[in-house]
């Protein structure tokens, strides 16, 4: 939640100490606007590769970032500090030129998939077989209805021409969800035995309610979850 790179790495290594895999950021500018430029996501990521080595590391590519799509593959064009892997939401104008240019560059890429159209036309692409995984992301609806969407979202990302259960689609998949979505998908995803993931970007709240005092009180109690 800081534009200050330092901050981030201190909060980052936190959270890997309690049990987080991998990292997802958003690099800030110093107005604390999300960005792609290049000399942002280089400070961002030198100081977590110093705090967390080894750690993989991805960053968004969201078009907020960028509303421009030309303009937002000319500055990952000129990266010279690249991410272990970079999400991309599969909804946004040049999803697909951004997702190849990720790839030529050999940064891995999540297939962002918030919504349906945005699922059938990952299912079609044909970039799906290089990506890293799918992340699929239940927006912020009521907890008793994040099944029957994370069902519906994964049944799209499958295919016309899939058959079988969810457990027997091949691509990885990363479930999480957002605000009042948040902890019924990391619970879902622990019963379905998928990747998930938690952060202050998902919520500020513990499942209990109480405000989180950052990133690692999220690893935490998520891992009770992960563990039952």
């Amino acid at each position: 939640m800081s534009t200050d790179p330092a901050a981030l790495a201190q909060e980052a290594a936190a959270a890997v100490a309690a049990g987080a895999q991998t990292l997802h950021v958003h690099p800030k500018n110093s107005q604390g606007q999300d960005t792609l430029e290049p000399q942002y996501v280089a400070a961002w990521l030198s100081a977590l590769r110093k705090a967390c080595p080894g750690t993989p590391l991805g960053v968004t590519t969201g078009a907020w970032s960028s509303p421009d799509a030309p303009a937002r593959l000319e500055m990952i064009r000129s990266w010279y500090e690249l991410p272990d892997f970079a999400s991309v939401n599969w909804h946004e104008e040049g999803a697909e030129e951004v997702a190849a240019l990720l790839h030529h560059r050999g940064v891995a890429v999540e297939a962002g998939i918030w919504q349906a159209d945005a699922a059938r036309k990952w299912a079609s692409s044909p970039l799906k077989t290089q990506c890293l995984r799918v992340l699929i992301e239940v927006q912020d609806v009521p907890a008793e209805t994040v099944e029957s969407e994370a069902v519906r979202l994964l049944e799209l990302v499958k295919g016309p021409n899939h058959s079988g259960s969810r457990q027997a689609f091949q691509a990885p998949v990363l479930l999480h969800g957002e605000e009042g979505s948040a902890w019924a998908a990391v619970q879902l995803a622990a019963r379905w035995g998928l990747g998930t993931r938690i952060g202050l970007e998902d919520t500020l709240l513990l499942p209990d309610g109480r405000r989180a005092g950052g990133n690692a009180d999220l690893i935490v109690a998520a891992k009770f979850f992960l563990a039952m």
